[in-house]
């Protein structure tokens, strides 16, 4: 065969394979998980502050490295429909608060001054080639690493004061948007508004139909647009993971139909497409269960999650994620605990906000002033997490807290391919004798360390059925065990 054949033969073939990828999507045979490049995937991380393209100061590429290096395969960003102000949340280094210079929207800067958050005003009929240029080489970068992307179109606003630093805020563009409270913006009385978020809506869509790495978020914490009160949880119990939440911590009407129509234009706008992209709703925050989802929802996104979560949530037979960690103070094991409590609970993704990472920073090793936490041993442990379960068959595991018949003081988590493959993991305490209920065969148990990852003590036996107790060594705070049965059977 002669080159030129050759060549052209190659040529087919790549088109050919192209044309027949698909984004990542719901696992065939467990929708409670992803498939990605034909593998069975769940997502773990701790990223930055979603300013990655929005800031044109930070260095994504490194800030993408880093994350890779660290084993893990999940962030998330921001478009510019929302940024925050120098101050926002007490985070002393904020990447989703640039300087005005800095920041990157998806429309274009006029030559009118005004803009109330710095610079001069947006034209919201233009589109600023720039920042699609700046997502596409992000999104490629990510895609070369198998770094997947969440792609959170829009945010709750959550002070009068970032509303005014917003591109659509009417005094800070030049096409005259309606004058209205902050707390209407994602909600049917918004005014003309509407119209500029449905044409973004679909240019961001068109512009990254070809991308196999991202999923679309259709907006951050919805509920917060409706209240600023708070009430605490437990502040007086030092161990609890979560020490607050707002009043309207729950989905309501309004948000519902507004995310609702945003929901349809995005299916609309991808029905012509070869491909089409998974879309999360991000639903309220701890654990809540969900009355209804629309057709379009692939992702169930909660913040701040308890493994209830999961469970109230798991006969949608669709993936529960959650979406954000980070206001847990600034200790490892508090963001490690979640995310094993919650990924052993049966959920699909578990994103930590890292304020580790910040412009300068990019290789996540800022010591930062902020609610939360991040480091490069945090990051080392959730990877650890992701290793575990990724070495199970983790599609054929299932949520099985029933199998524990006794755990004395300790909060057990499981799940299993009953008879073939356990996952288990402990919560509290120091040592523990597990009751699990496991069927006759020989089985292999091995303990190990959430934080060294060393294997503390393995243990073969033949059991005959009903009870097993098993002895842990002694731990800090909480152990992972793997069972496997060896007899083949």
């Amino acid at each position: 065969m002669n080159t030129k054949k050759l060549a052209s033969l190659l040529i087919i073939l790549y088109i050919t394979l192209q044309s027949q990828a698909q984004p990542i999507g719901l696992h065939p045979e467990n929708p409670h998980y992803f498939e990605y490049k034909g593998q069975p995937t769940l997502m773990i991380t701790s990223g930055e502050h979603y300013g990655a393209v929005i800031n044109r100061d930070f260095n994504y590429e490194k800030y993408l490295n880093t994350l890779a290096e660290d084993g893990l395969n999940l962030t998330r960003i921001f478009c510019g429909t929302y940024v925050e102000n120098p101050g926002s949340f007490g985070i002393t280094n904020n990447t989703l608060a640039p300087p005005a210079e800095s920041f990157l929207a998806p429309w274009k800067r006029t030559d009118v001054e005004g803009n109330k958050g710095g610079g001069n005003k947006f034209d919201l009929d233009q589109w600023d080639e720039e920042y699609f240029t700046r997502l596409k080489d992000f999104l490629n970068q990510a895609a070369k690493l198998d770094i997947i992307v969440e792609i959170t179109m829009f945010s709750s606003i959550y002070t009068d004061l970032s509303w005014t630093h917003c591109p659509l805020y009417h005094e800070n563009n030049i096409n005259q948007t309606d004058v209205i409270p902050r707390r209407n913006v994602h909600t049917p009385k918004n005014g003309n508004l509407i119209q500029y978020q449905e044409k973004f809506v679909q240019k961001l869509v068109t512009e990254l139909r070809d991308f196999d790495n991202i999923y679309y978020e259709i907006q951050n914490e919805p509920w917060s647009d409706n209240s600023d009160e708070f009430f605490a949880i437990n502040p007086s119990d030092s161990s609890s993971h979560l020490y607050w939440r707002r009043k309207a911590d729950l989905p309501n009407a309004a948000s519902n139909t507004w995310q609702r129509r945003i929901g349809e234009i995005i299916v609309k706008t991808e029905s012509n497409f070869d491909r089409q992209h998974l879309i999360a709703q991000n639903f309220c925050s701890f654990m809540y269960p969900i009355k209804e989802i629309n057709d379009y929802v692939s992702i169930i996104n909660f913040h701040y999650a308890l493994p209830q979560a999961v469970e109230y949530n798991y006969g949608y037979e669709l993936p529960v994620g959650f979406d954000e960690d980070g206001f847990c103070g600034n200790k490892d094991h508090r963001y490690r605990e979640n995310a094993w409590n919650f990924i052993l609970a049966g959920g699909g993704i578990y994103n930590n906000l890292d304020y580790s990472f910040f412009v300068g920073f990019e290789d996540g090793t800022l010591v930062n002033d902020a609610p939360g936490h991040g480091s490069a041993a945090l990051r080392k442990q959730l990877a650890f997490l992701k290793r575990f379960m990724e070495g199970f068959d983790f599609i054929r595991l299932k949520p099985s807290r029933h199998l524990v018949k006794l755990a004395p003081g300790i909060v057990p988590q499981v799940l299993a391919n009953e008879g073939k493959e356990y996952a288990v993991y402990l919560f509290g305490g120091s040592k523990c004798d597990l009751q699990l209920y496991l069927p006759p065969g020989k089985y292999k148990a091995t303990w190990l360390n959430t934080v060294s990852f060393d294997t503390e003590k393995t243990e073969e036996f033949d059991h005959k059925g009903e009870v097993k107790t098993l002895i842990s060594p002694e731990y800090d705070g909480d152990i992972a065990l793997k069972i496997i049965r060896t007899d083949g059977k």
